[in-house]
């Protein structure tokens, strides 16, 4: 049986924390990867259906007017209310948790050395509810 690819997208101004993050998926897991230096870029390839998008929280580093992750998710919502973003984040702060969860992020990670442990936990979780959902439907369709 021919099982499908994660599509993962990562998001994240920070060029060697975005590579670095793209390797550490790439040798744990088998996912499809397409990483974006700008929530721009993210946007414009929204087609190409991510099934999980990780995105940094501030996106200003490259460019002072680009959008920041929180303009970006939001966009994001507007395109499909269903892609699950995990929000990246070095600030260690409640209140830019709460803040990217009011805008329907389906978590919040801090950038650390335990982050990418964290995010496999996350994607685990994501798909595992997802199956379960599945699962539901097809009882309920079946009543």
């Amino acid at each position: 049986m021919n099982k499908e690819k994660i599509k993962l997208f990562l998001v994240d101004d920070d060029a060697v924390f975005l590579k670095s993050l793209e390797i550490e998926f790439l040798q744990h897991a088998d996912f499809t990867i397409e990483t974006f230096s700008t929530g721009e870029l993210c946007v414009k390839n929204l087609l190409h259906n991510p099934d999980v998008i990780i995105l940094d929280y501030h996106l200003d580093g490259i460019d002072k007017n680009a959008m920041n992750g929180i303009e970006t998710l939001d966009k994001i919502k507007v395109f499909n209310q269903d892609i699950p973003v995990v929000m990246l984040s070095s600030q260690d702060k409640i209140d830019v948790a709460i803040n990217c969860m009011h805008h329907r992020a389906f978590d919040y990670v801090v950038k650390s050395e335990t982050a990418f442990v964290r995010l496999q936990n996350i994607i685990t979780s994501i798909f595992r509810y997802k199956k379960m959902e599945k699962t539901l439907n097809w009882y309920m369709d079946r009543m």
